[in-house]
This record gives C-alpha cells, structure tokens and sequence, in this order.
C-alpha cells in the first residue's frame, strides 16, 4: 500500500496545516463515519510520537443519547480517536500496511479530567513507547485547549487482516 507524502508543517493558529486529512486517513484506517473519530494529522515525527485534531460538533451521533440536553463526548470515544491516532502512527511504518489490522489489546491508567463538549477541538497527542512489528505501547493525551481531557496508555496488537475473516 502507498502512503500517502507526508508533508511535515506543524499546526499553529494562524495557519492550521494536515499532514494527513481526513480522505488521507481514510486510506490508512479501516475506519469509516461514524466511527472515524480523527479529523487530520498536524504532526508526525515517525516512530515517535503523532498529533491528529478531533472537531467535536453537535452532529455527533452519540450525543443523541450522551446526553440530552447537556451534550459530553464520551471518555472511550476519547480513548478510541487516541487510538485510530496511534494507529496511523503504527500503520504507516510497515510496508503491508494494507493488510494488518491494530485491534485493542489493553488500556491502562484511563483518567477522564474534564468534559469534551460541542465545540470543542480536541487534540490527540500519542507516543511511542514500544514500537514493534506485531504489539504496541502507546501513551496518549487528549486535550481542549490545553487542559487535558483524556490520558491512558493503550496496548495494541497489529493482526493480519485475513486471520479476521478466517
């Protein structure tokens, strides 16, 4: 699978620039709307560490029931858009990317510090802290602006894709 080129701008406020956009990532994760919960890559240093941007609307189909009237993005929708973030970082160093799969393997030290609410741009940082072929450690830190919403470790195993479908 071709990668798409990365360009390596960084993001400020007065000119936000994607690494990755959103059909970008379409290419690299199996993820699709509404389950694709990063909206562009900011930053990337290969192997260790990737930023991606969440635009937190009110369109949101979980905030039909999460909850009326007062509107909170769920702290596992926050974990997941850690992880799909994560996952580009894993994916796009192995060259049959096309074919493996990052599934959950395990979330430790979950903390939730404060609500992600309509409105809000939620910044997903991940790192590296192992980094192998088949298993992955990563750390990751959601944030509004700059207060942390979300921080875990996540562990994750790379599969193949067709071991899925046996």
């Amino acid at each position: 699978m071709l990668l798409p080129a990365v360009r390596f701008l960084r993001y400020t406020k007065l000119s936000p620039m994607a690494i990755y956009d959103s059909k970008a990532l379409q290419q690299i994760l199996p993820h699709r709307h509404p389950f694709l919960l990063v909206d562009t890559i900011i930053e990337m240093e290969p192997r260790v560490r990737i930023v991606g941007i969440k635009q937190v609307t009110i369109n949101e189909p979980f905030f039909q029931g999460h909850f009326p009237g007062m509107p909170v993005m769920p702290g596992v929708l926050q974990i997941e858009a850690l992880a799909q973030v994560g996952a580009v970082l894993a994916l796009r160093e192995l060259e049959d990317a096309d074919s493996k799969i990052p599934l959950f393997s395990g979330i430790d030290g979950a903390r939730f510090r404060r609500p992600v609410v309509p409105g809000d741009t939620l910044r997903l940082e991940v790192t590296a802290i192992r980094a192998g072929r088949r298993i992955q450690k990563m750390r990751g830190v959601a944030t509004v602006d700059g207060e942390v919403t979300t921080e875990t470790e996540i562990l994750c195993i790379i599969a193949d894709r067709t071991e899925l479908n046996a």
